[in-house]
């Protein structure tokens, strides 16, 4: 049967991947509001309100059961996703933390996902280069119907919000093709997103739900507390305010702003407990609708630290020899507190799940505190191998 609408031969819904009542109720459309902010375009806790998340334990001749994640509400399984995938690392880390890597075929922006910490995992790997990448010049609903997943964790409002698909669109998607199940978690600034958000656990809880993989998410909560806890009691009494910012070019004259907030994005920082200086000075976020600083701003701000986001394969050596010299020689830049203090460090990428993040406190409790943490590893590699690959 074809949709007069769009030309497109519809086809017929997954018997195994079904909608509750929550969703036809109207969960499906809440938050969409229009387009909001600038920035990182497509990169890119409330009190849990919908129905009870799992049938954690399925009888052996009914594998069926339901996973509630606002703003979707209530999806019903008959069977555990083999194919899937978010748009966004964080929830591709999440994925991947819970085993099913394998399972994973696309993501919005391959250079985002930070699949090259991966690298030092024995037995744990994702080649990037084998997913469809979703953004190519926008996001068709096509490649949706191409790809044929069994799940689509991302937030419906995410596709209509920031990625322009119009909302008939992702509900024929959602029908025709596959369910959403997602919340963007990563910012809070998006005045569209009126609804329960997540902290990264309680995002990683949803996706254990939704691949049944409980033990794996809880080997994983129970590391992700210890490192934290020790890295805490290791911190002085007295933290930096840093200003995160995004270089506009490199090498750079301007940057765009990222507070640090209390998304997912900022869990690394948050962590470290450090001062947020952008927001001490009333800098609009960029993912809000901010502007690009300039030295002169950062100036007047001057941040005790200075630290760079960049997605792809970044790291302290990078910024050490593409953004330092450049500022250090600026007849601006080198009058800042931070860079006189050898206090521009690399900040991490936007998306982190549990392993990017363990990641990134590294790195940054490294850069923030070198004669505390040196080179020092943080968590061991092989235990977050073992969870990952089912060895708990």
């Amino acid at each position: 049967m074809t949709d007069d609408s769009s030309g497109h031969e519809a086809p017929t819904r997954r018997d195994y991947l079904t909608y509750g009542g929550a969703v036809i109720g109207g969960g499906l459309l809440a938050g969409c509001v229009g387009q909001s902010g600038s920035g990182d375009q497509g990169e890119p806790t409330d009190t849990e309100t919908a129905t009870p998340a799992t049938k954690e334990s399925p009888t052996e001749t009914d594998s069926s059961y339901s996973v509630s994640m606002e703003p979707v509400g209530t999806v019903d399984f008959d069977d555990v996703p083999e194919t899937w995938f978010p748009y966004t690392g964080d929830y591709a880390d999440m994925g991947v933390a819970l085993g099913h890597g394998d399972g994973l075929a696309a993501i919005g922006v391959r250079r985002r996902f930070g699949a090259h910490h991966y690298e030092e995992l024995p037995g744990v790997s994702v080649d990037k280069s084998e997913l469809t990448q979703l953004w190519q010049d926008g996001t068709d609903k096509e490649i949706f119907y191409e790809i044929d997943a069994d799940v689509h964790v991302i937030d419906p409002n995410f596709m209509s919000n920031r990625l322009q698909l119009k909302q008939r669109d992702v509900d024929e998607i959602s029908e025709n093709a596959a369910p959403f199940f997602g919340n963007t978690t990563f910012t809070k600034v998006y005045d569209w997103h009126d609804y329960s958000y997540y902290s990264m656990y309680e995002a990683f809880e949803k996706l254990a739900a939704l691949f049944q993989e409980r033990d794996r998410y809880e080997a994983f909560k129970r590391l992700h507390d210890e490192i934290v806890a020790n890295v805490g009691e290791r911190l002085p009494e007295e933290t930096p305010d840093v200003a995160t910012l995004v270089p506009a070019d490199v090498p750079p004259e301007a940057f765009w702003p990222y507070r640090i907030g209390s998304g997912t994005q900022s869990k690394h920082w948050n962590d470290l407990r450090v001062g947020d200086a952008l927001a001490k000075n009333d800098v609009t976020d960029a993912q809000a609708g901010g502007g690009r600083v300039d030295y002169e701003t950062l100036l007047e701000i001057d941040p005790d630290v200075i630290a760079i986001r960049l997605s792809g394969e970044i790291t302290q050596q990078w910024v050490d020899e593409n953004i330092v010299p450049h500022m250090e020689s600026h007849d601006v830049a080198s009058e800042l507190s931070a860079v006189q203090n050898d206090r521009v460090v690399y900040g991490g990428m936007t998306y982190q799940g549990p392993i990017i993040h363990l990641f990134q406190l590294e790195g940054v409790a490294q850069g923030l505190y070198p004669e505390e943490f040196g080179e020092e590893q943080l968590f061991d590699r092989e235990r977050v191998a073992d969870i990952v690959n089912g060895n708990i």
